[in-house]
């Protein structure tokens, strides 16, 4: 089992499962993130797991709002696109063999899913209102990234899906 802090939250993965911290990878940092004549994005977590790659996001608003202008969907999409493209790059491009395999494992798996884990504040006040809409950012994710993943999820700590090979405290 491997376990990965994220900020406050900590991802604990089943045994079995391959997770690391993408946008910690030596390839990402130090090669791709300023490549390609732009600022590419990053998703935080990804996995795999059996047949299928799992590209996580991860969004705490519990202390602090969200400040950034901008859609956070737009955000998301955009980051699952620069993800996909530095591990395509990484499968042959990494100077450590583990990112290299990693990379080719996830593009090679059966199916691609896209999380954006959301926590937001337990009570909403006029002051502190619920940041996110998760329905609402499921709807335009779908739409976004369809070709992807027809059927991108949005969850919090309390409404993980059965299938995630991941439990989160």
């Amino acid at each position: 089992m491997s376990v990965i802090q994220e900020g406050s939250l900590t991802f604990s993965f089943d045994a079995g499962t391959c997770a690391s911290k993408y946008d910690d990878w030596a390839f990402y940092r130090n090669r791709f993130q300023n490549g390609c004549y732009t600022d590419n994005k990053a998703v935080d977590l990804v996995c795999r797991s059996g047949a299928t790659a799992w590209l996580i996001e991860i969004k705490d608003y519990r202390l602090h709002v969200r400040t950034k202008p901008g859609d956070l969907a737009d955000e998301i999409a955009i980051k699952v696109r620069d993800t996909l493209a530095g591990l395509v790059a990484a499968q042959t491009q990494a100077n450590e063999a583990g990112e290299r395999r990693q990379a080719r494992g996830l593009l090679d798996a059966e199916r691609m899913r896209v999380v954006c884990h959301v926590e937001q504040p337990a009570k909403h006040t006029r002051l502190r209102p619920r940041a996110i809409e998760p329905d609402k950012l499921k709807q335009k994710l779908r739409t976004l990234l369809k070709a992807i993943d027809p059927h991108p999820i949005v969850v919090d700590q309390t409404s993980l899906h059965a299938d995630m090979p991941w439990k989160v405290r």
